[in-house]
């Protein structure tokens, strides 16, 4: 893929995390307002393993810990010191010798280190979720770190409350899971000391509210990853939390463990986060949790960035793959037009009042044609499979499923496999919204501005009724027939397409 000149002059920002289990760098760039991640480096220093009862981190944490700093010194050496910011948590708020430490990386690096309290960490964590996620609703944020667990609450940019509680998935390992046995009477010790820490502010929690449960810390995203892997949508409920602590239970000690879908680099802290996991869903009654696409790491990265709080979430996302993919913003426009227009004629008929799913369908006018920069013949593949490995910033992963589903089947033949697969919606939802895209599609066929003359759409039982004009009809012959063969399609979902002819 070429690379533009705009990609290679956009300044480098970078975020540098000196979280308690590892350290993480994050090295991106400006592309059309949308953020494009260039490098990620990660090392499992499991700096919290180095406290020891007096909180004094030992000398060999510290070398390991300085060596991980030295790999990330050579890669920023090339960005300005204004667009990096480095931050410390959990562990170096605890350690008694911080500064020690803190003095010799900031000596390896070249730059300075922040020192993040408890408040200010969660404050960031929220932002990073904030920035990444679409939401309206007042939301509860959980971040379960090496050595402190970050709980929020918040709408929109705004933190209305936020707590760090000093338990974490590394301290909480080496408290309860000593001997590294899996033993229910482990798990159980684990989770009554949590619960007991999260019982000092429940009250405050329970009192502000929320309507829905993000998080993204790496116990979060191994359990979303084992959902995945058994084809289930990304969501976690606390009967999941259950089944993979039964699970565990079955191996011997943490080296054994050996699930699919787990990855081996996040086994060793697993049972310690999960216990964490369950106690913060059982004190807080959390019916279900998502996944969130940003924290900490993007928190700081966004509030660097020039007006990132003025941007539409989705448009951002969908502006920088409309650039890198050349998508013709006219016909994407002209689609979305279309796509407005039959959705207000049939949402009364057909109930569609989902604000989020006319957002991922207009989402998909916009990025139908996204693989057609590969080639032609099997764009809709391509475009679906560069949805599914994009960074789908303010998406979150049941918005991707039913945003691949949709651009996957936008014309041709359709497979109800894939509209059953996506978890966003319900699949007769689903199907109405797909039924909608490929008609504005066919409609804009010669992607021509203001090609589309008014028209009338009605609905009678199972059959759609179009009306187009007589004239019209006969000047656009490849799209008066291409409707009529999407009749022969939608037959399959149990709707007809009928063309009247208006004079």
């Amino acid at each position: 893929m070429t690379i533009t000149s705009m990609e290679t002059s956009s300044p480098l920002y970078a975020v540098v995390d000196l979280g308690s289990n590892s350290f993480h760098m994050l090295i991106t760039r400006q592309l059309a307002d949308s953020v494009q991640v260039v490098d990620r480096v990660k090392r499992k220093v499991r700096l919290a393993s180095g406290l020891n009862h007096e909180s004094i981190l030992s000398e060999q944490a510290m070398a390991k810990g300085l060596e991980c700093l030295s790999f990330f010194a050579e890669r920023l050496q090339d960005i300005p010191k204004e667009n990096i910011r480095i931050v410390a948590t959990a562990t170096l708020r605890l350690a008694k010798n911080r500064a020690d430490f803190i003095a010799k990386a900031e000596k390896v690096l070249a730059n300075k280190i922040d020192l993040l309290s408890g408040l200010n960490e969660a404050k960031y964590i929220y932002l990073g979720v904030a920035h990444t996620s679409c939401s309206a609703n007042k939301r509860l944020v959980l971040d379960i770190g090496g050595a402190s667990t970050e709980l929020i609450v918040g709408r929109g940019f705004t933190v209305k409350k936020a707590h760090s509680l000093n338990i974490g998935c590394v301290t909480y390992n080496q408290q309860y899971f000593t001997d590294g046995k899996l033993l229910e009477a482990n798990f159980t010790r684990a989770i009554t000391a949590a619960e007991k820490a999260i019982n000092v502010v429940k009250a405050d929690y329970c009192n502000i509210g929320w309507q829905c449960v993000l998080g993204g810390s790496g116990t979060m995203q191994a359990l979303a990853e084992l959902l995945t892997y058994q084809l289930k949508p990304s969501v976690i409920t606390l009967d999941f939390l259950y089944q993979v602590q039964k699970q565990l239970q079955t191996f011997d000690d943490i080296n054994k463990i050996n699930i699919p879908g787990l990855s081996p680099e996040r086994t060793p802290v697993i049972a310690s986060g999960l216990a964490i996991l369950i106690a913060l869903f059982q004190q807080l009654s959390i019916e279900q949790l998502v996944i969130s696409s940003g924290a900490l790491r993007e928190g700081l990265l966004y509030e660097m960035l020039p007006d990132s709080r003025s941007i539409n979430i989705r448009q951002r996302t969908i502006n920088g793959l409309a650039q890198r993919f050349h998508i013709v913003q006219q016909q994407a426009d002209s689609v979305k037009s279309q796509i407005n227009f039959i959705y207000n004629e049939l949402k009364g008929a057909w109930a569609l009042n989902d604000e989020n799913a006319l957002e991922i369908l207009l989402a998909s006018g916009d990025l139908h044609e996204i693989g057609l920069m590969l080639e032609y013949k099997t764009h809709q593949q391509h475009g679906a499979y560069i949805l599914n490995h994009a960074d789908l910033i303010g998406f979150n992963q049941s918005d991707r499923q039913l945003l691949v589903s949709l651009v996957s089947l936008y014309k041709g033949d359709i497979d109800q496999a894939l509209i059953k697969q996506q978890s966003a919606i319900t699949p007769d939802h689903a199907i109405k919204l797909l039924l909608i895209l490929r008609l504005a599609v066919i409609l804009c066929r010669r992607h021509k501005v203001e090609q589309v003359p008014h028209y009338q759409l009605s609905l009678h039982a199972s059959a759609l009724h179009l009306s187009l004009p007589k004239v019209w009809l006969k000047q656009h012959p490849l799209i008066h027939d291409e409707l009529k063969q999407e009749n022969d399609h939608i037959s399959a979902l149990g709707f007809s397409l009928k063309i009247d002819n208006k004079n």
